[in-house]
């Protein structure tokens, strides 16, 4: 018999019954009366879960084309800016902004461990003639499963007056990232992550601070231009063709959303991350995220007994069930479980469960079967 197929990945993520129910709706004219109050609706709750007054504006783009959205409209070229980075997709935002000409300094840490806030203060402090117009950071970093302390690192970058550009793609919706209350000046995500929706809209917050820089910036831009997203939303409209029915899917998934509320979204995530980490070190598998900056999103593991791609393989044949694996340096060197989005303990359970099942298959004998599942459950029942 076929199984159902358990994505169990940081993107795309499962997306509800009565959102894939939104998505099969006929498509309606994006120029009417009907479409605009959607938009509305949509606009008012996307502001409520980014935690802002300011623009939340949408894109029909992945993350990374948020991200793009979110750099370009800001600078001009040669500007300065400073990439802090310790995983493949702060490495991308660098390799975004040379390709744009602005001139790069960058701020790192080793894949797998987090960003040394006072690392990032210490270099905006040098800049003693302020030539660094924008700080890029990376939030929950997808690739590594570590965690950033942007609410410090926002204050350092507030402190020396540069506009702060952040990647919240796999932390929006899973974490708490209160824009307004930490300043934020861009903030970019996107729809297939903690959104719970298929791939398709990119998100971008922009604040007065940022339009001020908007003004005089010069990169080239047009489908990508901000200014023209934001007359849009004024009207509750878009300037271009938005994709409609992920925009009925979206409404339907902030609905859910506000049931829940944000508070327990967040409890929801840090409890799912919480369980897998337990139930990994129970196995006997080595977490890849050191203690305390391991992401809500998605828990990285590094066997040293099994392999890693193995293990994906046979989790997919046997139990349908898709993890995701290790990139560029780290391909076959570590598995990815994502827990962000339309995740629920039970799934947490069922995916631990298999991954037990997998490993000892497969000749690890680090851990007594069924440890892993314990620890999980002593997590989502306490």
């Amino acid at each position: 018999m076929e199984n159902k197929l358990m994505l169990m990945i940081p993107g795309p993520t499962p997306v509800p019954e009565n959102v894939l129910l939104a998505l099969a709706k006929h498509p309606i004219g994006h120029r009417s009366g009907e479409f605009s109050q959607i938009m509305a609706d949509v606009t008012a709750n996307l502001k409520w879960l980014h935690q802002t007054e300011n623009d939340v504006l949408m894109l029909t783009v992945s993350g990374t084309g948020a991200m793009e959205a979110g750099i370009i409209n800001f600078f001009s070229p040669g500007d300065r800016v400073l990439v802090v980075h310790n995983g493949k997709f702060g490495e991308r935002w660098a390799e975004v902004a040379h390709a744009f000409a602005l001139d790069v300094v960058e701020v790192t840490a080793p894949w797998g461990q987090p960003i040394d806030p006072n690392a990032v203060k210490s270099a905006l402090e040098a800049d003693t003639a302020k030539a660094i117009k924008g700080v890029i950071v990376t939030h929950s970093e997808t690739s590594t499963g570590v965690i950033n302390d942007l609410e410090t690192i926002a204050k350092h970058i507030k402190a020396h007056g540069a506009l702060s550009i952040i990647d919240a793609v796999t932390s929006l919706g899973a974490a708490n990232v209160p824009i307004d209350a930490w300043g934020l000046d861009v903030v970019c995500s996107g729809s297939q992550k903690g959104f719970m929706i298929p791939p398709g809209l990119g998100f971008v917050t922009v604040s007065p601070t940022a339009w001020a820089a908007y003004k005089t910036a010069k990169l080239p831009r047009y489908y990508m231009d901000l200014g023209k997203y934001s007359k849009g939303a004024a009207k509750n409209t878009t300037p271009f063709t938005p994709p409609v029915n992920l925009i009925f899917a979206l409404q339907a998934a902030l609905k859910m959303m506000r049931a829940e509320g944000l508070e327990n979204i967040f409890a929801r995530h840090q409890r799912l991350m919480h369980a897998t980490r337990a139930a990994i070190k129970a196995m006997g598998l080595p977490l890849y995220a050191p203690e305390g900056h391991g992401s809500p999103a998605i828990t990285a593991v590094a066997p040293t007994t099994v392999d890693a791609e193995q293990i994906r393989s046979v989790m997919k044949k046997k139990f349908d069930i898709v993890l995701a694996g290790g990139q560029d340096d780290l391909n076959g060197k570590i598995f990815r479980i994502g827990h962000l989005g339309f995740v629920a303990d039970r799934d947490i359970l069922t995916a631990i469960a298999a991954l037990e099942a997998t490993i000892v298959e497969l000749g690890h004998t680090g851990a007594t079967p069924g440890a892993g599942v314990a620890a999980a459950a002593k997590v989502l029942l306490s």
